[in-house]
C-alpha cells in the first residue's frame, strides 16, 4: 500500500501554485514565457500552478528569480 500524502499537503501545494500564478501574471509572463525562462515545458508550469505537480526546490528558486518574487513569498 503506497504512502498517501496528507490532505493538507495538497491544500498547501495548491496555495503555493496560486501564488506562483499570481507572481507570473504580475510579471506579465505567460505560462510559455515562464517555462522558457526556467527551462520547463509550459504544461509543467500549468501543473505547478494548479497544485498537481510537486516542483523541486531548484525549480522554485528559478521561478522566484524569473518572476522577481522572493522564494519565501511564493512558499509561505
Amino acid at each position: 500500500m503506497p504512502n498517501e500524502e496528507p490532505a493538507w499537503v495538497r491544500t498547501r501545494r495548491v496555495l503555493v501554485g496560486s501564488r506562483i500564478r499570481e507572481a507570473r501574471l504580475d510579471a506579465d509572463l505567460s505560462q510559455v514565457e515562464l517555462a522558457d525562462r526556467v527551462g520547463l515545458d509550459h504544461k509543467t508550469i500549468h501543473r505547478i500552478e494548479h497544485g498537481t505537480s510537486d516542483p523541486k526546490l531548484g525549480t522554485l528558486i528559478q521561478i522566484a528569480e524569473a518572476t522577481g518574487v522572493p522564494l519565501p513569498e511564493l512558499v509561505r
